[in-house]
């Protein structure tokens, strides 16, 4: 049950997170070339906050919350700027980067302010 691909796993937070009241901004955000910046999985919000989302898909869950690496993270804040910048209707929203951590259809950790 747990071996589905990195797409079904962010298609299964994307439900998750539309459950408890999120609303999608944007799938895989990608900022282009050269900006340092790495695509951005998943942009949800949620009354006044903004969320930038990294879906993990691992073995199980502990594994996934150590697949998020430090230079990933920045890579990630990279993006949400790149993203900000030329979305400027979302600059008055509180940010907030969350991970869901997906280890089967049926087991699914949302981790908010992850990093």
């Amino acid at each position: 049950m747990g071996d589905f691909s990195g797409k079904t796993a962010e298609f299964v937070a994307l439900q998750y997170l539309r459950l408890k009241g999120y609303s999608l901004v944007e799938a895989n955000y990608v900022t282009g070339r050269g900006t340092g910046a790495g695509e951005v999985d998943i942009i949800v919000r949620n009354s006044r906050t903004l969320v930038f989302v990294e879906v993990k898909k691992r073995k199980d869950l502990e594994q996934a919350a150590y697949a998020i690496k430090p230079k990933q993270m920045e890579r990630i804040r990279r993006g949400a700027e790149s993203f900000l910048a030329r979305h400027s209707e979302f600059g008055g929203l509180d940010i907030r980067f969350d991970a869901v951590l997906v280890e089967s259809l049926l087991k699914i950790r949302h981790i908010e302010n992850a990093f």
